[in-house]
């Protein structure tokens, strides 16, 4: 168990993330490596790895690959992720939503847009993200402090080409704006990004706005592991045919619009027996 304190809390709460210094052990950083190792000899049907170069570097990404990767399940059901999450959310329980990795190689121009992850899935609730690098990295994310309480929805952006998904629109009485481009006029924004250390990680709210540097391009590959993870109150909510690559994932395991996020498919993670 990771303990936190009244600080790590109420940042959470105010800047919708924060930086956790030395939460995980060498033990889980060679279990993700070993297990990002194996994915990227055996990707699953879900990957994608980008180019928008010139052959300079790729910007590769894998999602819900926990059931095909030994060492990955072993992360997601033992490792203190579920814990630190159920500590900032105040969660009864916790749920994986899915796991995902990211490789940056050297030289990429291809990052991720500005964005928040809440528009990009078919939940709705109480979810975070705990993102974990795989190496020191320093400056490979940014976030707009306190964006999660601003009470607005931008539309899902692609990765591809910065792109929008579809035009601003009503889907359920919600408004999803046009996406906000941060770089555009960043004075006006609280950005924040962190140096990181081997063990480190970042926990940041579903709905708080983050994207890659505009400027840094990495000299050595990075690479790092997230959980998207749920309190007890999350449900599947459909948004627009922007998620309906991701739906169709779920949707083969029996799941559709209103459900609760607990099933085989989005596993208990805590409190769970037999796990520290």
């Amino acid at each position: 168990m990771f303990a936190l304190n009244q600080d790590d809390l109420k940042k959470y709460r105010v800047d919708g993330i924060v930086h956790l210094k030395g939460a995980f052990e060498e033990k889980w950083l060679s279990l993700l490596r070993q297990g990002l190792e194996k994915n990227m000899r055996m990707p699953s049907p879900r990957f994608e790895g980008r180019d928008l170069g010139g052959g300079k570097g790729r910007y590769c990404e894998d999602f819900w690959i926990w059931s095909l990767i030994p060492e990955f399940e072993t992360f997601v059901r033992s490792s203190p992720a579920a814990n630190i999450a159920a500590q900032l959310m105040c969660a009864k329980r916790i749920n994986l939503v899915m796991d995902n990795w990211f490789v940056r190689e050297a030289g990429a121009k291809c990052g991720a847009p500005w964005h928040h992850d809440i528009s990009y899935f078919d939940f709705e609730g109480t979810m975070g993200v705990i993102w974990i690098p795989l190496e020191n990295q320093t400056n490979s994310i940014e976030f707009v402090r306190g964006s999660h309480l601003w009470n607005r929805l931008f539309m899902r952006v692609w990765f591809k080409d910065h792109q929008p998904a579809a035009p601003s629109q009503l889907v359920n009485g919600k408004l999803y704006e046009e996406p906000i481009d941060v770089n555009a006029d960043r004075k006006k924004f609280d950005i924040v990004s962190f140096d990181m250390a081997e063990g480190d990680c970042l926990f940041f709210d579903i709905r708080t706005l983050h994207g890659s540097p505009a400027t840094a391009l990495p000299k050595q590959s990075q690479s790092r592991y997230t959980l998207r993870l749920a309190s007890e109150d999350t449900i599947i909510q459909y948004r627009g045919d922007w998620a309906k690559a991701e739906r169709r994932v779920f949707e083969e395991f029996g799941h559709r619009d209103g459900d609760e996020l607990n099933s085989d498919f989005f596993p208990a993670l805590w409190p769970a027996s037999g796990t520290g």
